[in-house]
């Protein structure tokens, strides 16, 4: 899902011309278009990653409720734990997303910005 966002520097340095091919591609429509992909494909992560950290809570929820009646049952409580650790992990990814989205909003507005100017309220 990060393809864009790995590939964006490449993107930019075929698609938008330098100041000595400036004439011969139409540089605001292709950043308008990248700005778009990147846009749709931020949120689409977003939204993937919220959605199973917000599952990943119910379970982690329903176990300790579980174990809270059985706190004799050790594979409930190793069951908790590693759902415990995978809702760390991809809360710990939403870390990672902003770094990444940072950095390809860096490097397009570097290359783009002089070609198109995002909507104010994004």
């Amino acid at each position: 899902m990060r393809t864009i966002d790995d590939r964006i520097v490449h993107e930019l340095n075929t698609t938008v011309p330098t100041a000595s091919f400036a004439g011969k591609i139409d540089a605001s429509q292709t950043c308008k278009q990248l700005y778009e992909s990147l846009m749709e494909a931020h949120a689409s992560r977003d939204r993937v990653i919220k959605n199973c950290i917000a599952q990943t809570s119910a379970v982690v929820k329903h176990l300790r409720e579980e174990r809270e009646k059985n706190l004799d049952d050790l594979t409930l409580l190793k069951q908790l734990r590693k759902e415990q650790t995978k809702l760390k992990w991809m809360q710990s990814e939403l870390n990672v997303e902003e770094v990444v989205n940072d950095r390809s909003w860096k490097v397009f507005n570097e290359r783009c910005r002089i070609h198109f100017k995002p909507p104010k309220n994004e």
